[in-house]
């Protein structure tokens, strides 16, 4: 399994009743694909995983492994807050198909390093599924820290790392960690690129969604050492990285979605919708920017 260069986090569309639109979002996988994305995460917290029911995460990986049919991974987002919880998701999770499994740190309950490290060793050897552990502080309120993702990374089925640190310091770290059976990827669209050229295989994107040929423009260049191609693509895409900033993901970038006729822009309670006014303004344009990016590919 080839898990790296441009990875999208899914947004989940939602019909004005707000269940599932499984129409909008085979439109948004096939954008995927045809822009060259080379991999899709379901129900990430992009996916809004956590006001998903039971059911609708079945039937969204369900429809994903179905409509994507082999072509790229599926990664399921299965990490939850307690550890039976995590491993029987991911066992569902694997039963529906799913190449992967994205396992974020257990949030809220804020465990210690051993706690961390314990529960990632019991998913990886219960959950029947190849693990990416993901670290995100800002969502957690937990650091999954490199030292021990160093004792993680030796167990077979844990394959990767997702860091969302995008600080030069942890990027170093995070890179030195890299080999050919454990791969680095970044989580935080605005240091991807720099992420990239210090070593990280790819990257699991928001930003993509919306733009997946650009994207894979960038992650191209920047795996392949090229950094002043990679530099030229992350400048014409930063407006587009900072016009998402301006509101909790994904509200910002399923504000997109009715842009390129993909969904409807509203998320779940207690998340709202991205209000009229500059910051919908400013990510209309920055969108509008990108074209000539995306046609050149």
């Amino acid at each position: 399994m080839n898990i790296r260069g441009s990875i999208c986090a899914l947004v989940t569309p939602f019909a004005a009743d707000g269940s599932l639109d499984l129409a909008s979002f085979a439109r948004l996988l096939d954008y995927q694909l045809e822009g060259g994305t080379e991999g899709v995460v379901v129900a990430g917290s992009t996916g809004e995983a956590h006001m998903l029911e039971h059911d609708e995460f079945e039937r969204l990986l369900a429809f994903t492994v179905e409509r994507v049919a082999g072509r790229v991974p599926v990664i399921a987002g299965t990490g939850e807050a307690g550890t039976a919880k995590t491993v029987a998701l991911t066992r569902r999770a694997k039963a529906l198909g799913a190449d992967a499994a994205l396992v974020v740190a257990p949030y809220y309950v804020r465990p210690t390093q051993e706690g961390l490290r314990r529960h990632y060793l019991e998913v990886a050897e219960q959950g029947g599924l190849p693990v990416l552990l993901y670290n995100v502080p800002t969502r957690t309120a937990c650091d999954l820290l490199p030292e021990t993702v160093a004792q993680l990374r030796d167990h077979p089925a844990i394959i990767g790392l997702k860091e969302a640190v995008g600080s030069d310091e942890r990027i170093r770290a995070c890179a030195e960690l890299a080999r050919p059976d454990f791969v680095y990827l970044s989580g935080d669209d605005g240091t991807a690129a720099k992420a990239m050229l210090a070593g990280g295989a790819g990257t699991i994107s928001v930003v993509a969604n919306l733009t997946p040929r650009a994207f894979r423009m960038l992650c191209d260049a920047a795996t392949a050492g090229d950094r002043i191609e990679a530099q030229r693509c992350d400048a014409a895409l930063a407006p587009l990285v900072e016009a998402l900033n301006c509101a909790p993901n994904p509200i910002a970038v399923k504000a997109g979605l009715p842009l390129l006729g993909l969904g409807s822009a509203a998320p779940r309670l207690p998340l709202v919708e991205l209000e009229d006014g500059p910051s919908r303004a400013r990510l209309g344009e920055a969108l509008a920017g990108l074209a000539s990016l995306a046609n050149a590919a």
